[in-house]
């Protein structure tokens, strides 16, 4: 039996016979067993998870760890146990962490399985039953109604005025209504409305479908199978990191060989030239690089908690920091995923109504002035035609507002509570004695009510055309009849119509007492007896702070695309309105859109040019999203995706950051994410790009401060070999020197505040090495100071008779001096130290007080003093470093200032 057909392009007795099913009696019990043999359960396979044990031996997979590992050998050579220890503590450190965030890893499909109903109702034999979810089978005929969960794919073949909520699959905000008609073999996902997909929530009315797809056969199946095909990419920290610890690994090994073969070629022992290379080896490893990385995304982690952004992946910080576009869901991420009524037409007279989603806080207004409800009759009959010819309800939990039942009715309920109407009262005075529900052939909902008055009066509410065609006046202001303008009802539909909106019609008529039910207003042919009151203009609305979000990430050179599953015309208005741009550079102003549809008759090389040129899609299905992402990722763009359904998880998993929302979003796109958004709030990811852009900068500041210690270290070993002097820094020495400057100053920069203008600078290139030219120029001049300095000290001393001990310990402590003053002038790369608040990180301070303690207790105490075979300084000695220490800060400056000179000229020209 072949599955895999275009069901809703066959009819439905079709469906039933290709599937050898029975409407009336269902499947019979051998047949049910034969196809669970064959199909298996109706759940989600789980993915296959890495061992425990390999997940963390692969954190010991890195060049950095490598060179560590080899640090922590060497010095077992040298027999110094405490430092071999410290070193290899550093690793663990760094392999648990790592371990523990791979240890939550991917629950997403889980979290797919939970989606499935648990149970089902089914005619099996002939007989009506409950079955469990996970029984279910191709052909079986299943019962739905209003409130239940989808338990798998089928084909309606029966349909009540039903209404399903696919939003988390197709991201269509509105309840999809049902139909039984055949559709076009190619018509996308989010409109086949003779479908009931897995997971989906039945939200209006019932029906009955037969199982086409169950299981990894369902779209939600489909989805769960692309989140486990989706590739993990390595963040541009990673890359760039691993990269560069490849480099100083094979530059570190190289030196030490240098070092040993020209020890060789001077005649010394091997022995003794092996030591020598250790030594250097041991000099230049920046053993607090890894830590302090660690560190630092660690800090980043604990800020963006602070700013309701829940980190799941330590690197994803800094990520965000590189990204060049973000792919952008619409509903429930740059919308309130509330339906929300924003225009009014009544008597003749158009009104606007504030606020958003279904909180009823809003004004009321005309030409931006406030309006009042006795001034026309008209719109009080249309506000409470919405409110009470109505079968949702409102509830408020937790400070936030939701809707039971259709989020159109939801709208409508908050548009009447908003100029100041209440159910209750409304109810009372309108007491409603028979309804017409809302059927698709039909097109509307009719409900009558008793009124004190001594007549009764029926309401309706529908499509303009349906409404229209049985209307001949229009109520005015003053609640008087007069001839219909069907001119100016249809220029304002087009015109609500044309920015996104969903226009309702209503109308009314006024019957006698004695008719109390819509018998027979349903028999009668549409007679143009009703009068029409008005339209009212509804969308899912941008959220306030989006728009202000969008148009900061555009500024900060981070192209914004939308990629939503609802409509293209709804899609380009909200895009519109949010300030969403074509690419820097296209010709057309107009607002380009793509759909789905257009973006599959597209070639792959048409797809990536239109990913990268287009900033709306619409009507996109879950693998498109994932294609589209792929096709930035091909242009190295560095892609941050959001959304909220379980259509996006495959695309966040995807992205070099996926960004789920907390609140609205399924547990699915949840776990598929690297970053959660507590208050699903778009401006969130604004503060994480900032964040991220600062825990880099952060980075640099400490890589470019670190490295001159290590390759001043390293050069002034291989000097001390070149010419054949006694070693200025012994290995243990470079050891304590290393670990103790990374942690009580380097691990500082990590506090630094952000910069100004931060977000005013254009994304980093992603292929971009982690230090530019005028970094490496910055360390390589001072790692050249810090030999002439040390060497030149331990020299000096050694000439005025000093003990080796004693000429070590100022060449060490040199290196403690100067790297306290550069300290400072890393806290900005590029701004002058002299403009650089000296009071906005207390860190720093805090920092060179414990690094001066630590020294002093290095220098002056004997336990000290044994363990490092160091001895205490003269006062003048203190002087001479702390002069040349100002020197070195005085020289980086001016080397500061010749490159801001350098890039004023550059942007000038």
């Amino acid at each position: 039996m072949n599955t895999q057909k275009a069901w809703h392009h066959l009819n439905g007795d079709a469906v039933v016979s290709e599937l050898e099913s029975d409407l009336n009696d269902g499947l019979n019990s051998v047949t049910v067993k034969q196809r669970q043999q064959e199909f298996g359960p109706n759940s989600i396979t789980g993915q296959k998870t890495v061992p425990a044990w390999k997940r963390l031996l692969l954190q010991f997979h890195n060049p950095l760890i490598y060179i560590l590992l080899f640090a922590t050998i060497v010095t077992l050579v040298l027999k110094e146990y405490v430092d071999s220890g410290v070193i290899f503590a550093v690793v663990l450190i760094n392999a648990t962490i790592g371990f523990i965030q791979e240890s939550k890893a991917e629950e997403a499909i889980n979290s797919l399985k939970k989606m499935l109903s648990s149970s089902a109702t089914v005619v099996r034999d002939g007989q009506k039953t409950s079955i469990p979810a996970v029984e279910l089978v191709p052909g079986d005929i299943v019962f739905l109604a209003s409130g239940d969960k989808v338990p798998a794919d089928m084909r309606l073949v029966e349909c009540k005025d039903i209404q399903i909520d696919e939003s988390a699959l197709t991201g269509e905000s509105v309840a999809s209504e049902k139909s039984l008609q055949e559709l076009s073999e190619d018509t996308v996902l989010a409109d086949r409305n003779n479908m009931a997909f897995a997971g989906t929530l039945v939200t209006y009315g019932g029906g009955k479908g037969i199982v086409t797809g169950i299981g990894d056969l369902t779209e939600t199946g489909k989805i769960a199978h692309m989140i486990s095909e989706a590739k993990v990419l390595e963040t541009p920290l990673t890359r760039k990191i691993h990269a560069f610890s490849k480099l100083l690994l094979w530059v570190i090994l190289g030196l030490a060989a240098i070092t040993f073969v020209v020890g060789l070629l001077y005649g010394m022992r091997a022995s003794e030239t092996f030591m020598a290379a250790v030594a250097l080896a041991v000099a230049a490893i920046p053993e607090g690089l890894p830590a302090v990385v660690t560190i630092t995304l660690a800090i980043g982690v604990r800020r963006m908690a602070s700013r309701n952004a829940i980190i799941r992946k330590l690197s994803a910080v800094e990520t965000l920091g590189s990204t060049t576009v973000i792919c952008s869901d619409k509903t429930g991420t740059l919308t309130e995923n509330q339906m929300t009524v924003q225009k009014l037409l009544a008597g003749a007279e158009t009104y606007d109504l504030s606020g958003s989603g279904y909180q009823p806080e809003g004004e009321l207004t005309q030409s931006g002035k406030p309006s009042s409800l006795s001034d026309n009759a008209a719109l009080h009959h249309l506000l409470v035609a919405g409110l009470i010819s109505n079968d949702s309800r409102l509830k408020e939990e937790d400070k936030r507002w939701t809707v039971e039942g259709d989020p159109t009715e939801g709208a409508l309920i908050t548009a009447a509570m908003k100029a100041g109407y209440g159910l209750k009262q409304c109810e009372a005075e309108f007491k409603r004695i028979d309804t017409i529900p809302f059927e698709s052939d039909r097109q509307y909902m009719a409900t009558l009510h008793r009124m004190d008055s001594g007549h009764n009066l029926i309401y309706l509410k529908g499509s303009v055309e349906q409404i229209l065609a049985r209307c001949s006046a229009q109520m005015d202001q003053n609640g008087e009849q007069v001839t219909l303008e069907h001119d100016l009802v249809d220029a304002k539909v087009r015109e609500f119509a044309g920015k996104g909106m969903r226009v309702l019609a209503f109308a009314m008529q006024q019957v006698p007492s004695s008719e109390n039910t819509l018998e027979a207003f349903n028999q009668r042919e549409p007679d143009q007896s009703l009068v029409f009151i008005g339209l009212q203009a509804m969308i899912d609305p941008p959220r306030a702070e989006a728009i202000r979000a969008v148009a900061t990430c555009q500024k900060a050179g981070v192209r914004v695309k939308m990629i939503t599953g609802d409509h293209a015309l709804t899609a380009r208005a909200i895009a519109a309105e949010i300030g969403l741009k074509n690419n820097p550079g296209q010709e057309v102003e107009e607002l380009e859109a793509i759909t789905g549809r257009e973006l599959s008759d597209l070639s792959e090389s048409e797809v990536i040019e239109a990913a990268d040129r287009v900033s709306v899609f619409a009507r996109v299905a879950p693998e498109q999203k994932l294609q589209l992402v792929n096709a930035l990722q091909s242009r190295h763009h560095v892609v941050a995706m959001t959304g909220d359904g379980v259509n996006d998880a495959p695309a966040l998993k995807q992205a070099d950051i996926g960004i789920a929302m907390g609140i609205s979003g399924t547990e699915v796109s949840k776990e598929a994410a690297d970053m959660v958004l507590t208050d699903d709030n778009f401006s969130s990811i604004e503060a994480a790009v900032e964040e991220g852009r600062n825990v880099f900068d952060n980075l640099i500041k400490f890589i470019t401060w670190i490295l001159p210690t290590n390759m001043g270290q390293g050069l002034v070993i291989m000097v001390a070999i070149l010419f054949g002097i006694t070693l200025p820094v012994l290995p243990v020495q470079a050891l304590w020197l290393n670990m103790t400057t990374a942690v009580f100053l380097g691990l500082m920069l990590a506090f630094e505040p952000k910069e100004q203008g931060i977000m005013l600078r254009s994304p980093r290139e992603p292929d971009a090495p982690i230090l530019s030219k005028e970094m490496i120029g910055r360390i390589l001049s001072v790692s050249t100071l810090l030999l002439i300095g040390a060497f030149g000290l331990f020299q000096w001393s050694q000439l005025n008779g000093a003990s080796i001990e004693e000429s070590r310990t100022l060449a060490v402590t040199l290196f403690v001096v100067v790297q306290t003053f550069f300290l400072f002038n890393c806290r900005s790369l590029t701004n002058s130290i002299f403009k650089t608040p000296i009071n906005s990180n207390p860190w720093i301070w805090g920092g060179v007080a414990a690094m001066l303690v630590s020294q002093l207790l290095f220098i002056y105490t004997p336990v000290m003093n044994t363990l490092f075979q160091s001895a205490p300084l003269s006062l003048n000695q203190w002087l001479l470093m702390i002069g040349y220490g100002v020197l070195v800060m005085l020289l980086v400056e001016i080397e500061k200032a010749v490159w801001r000179r350098h890039h004023n000229q550059t942007d000038k020209k």
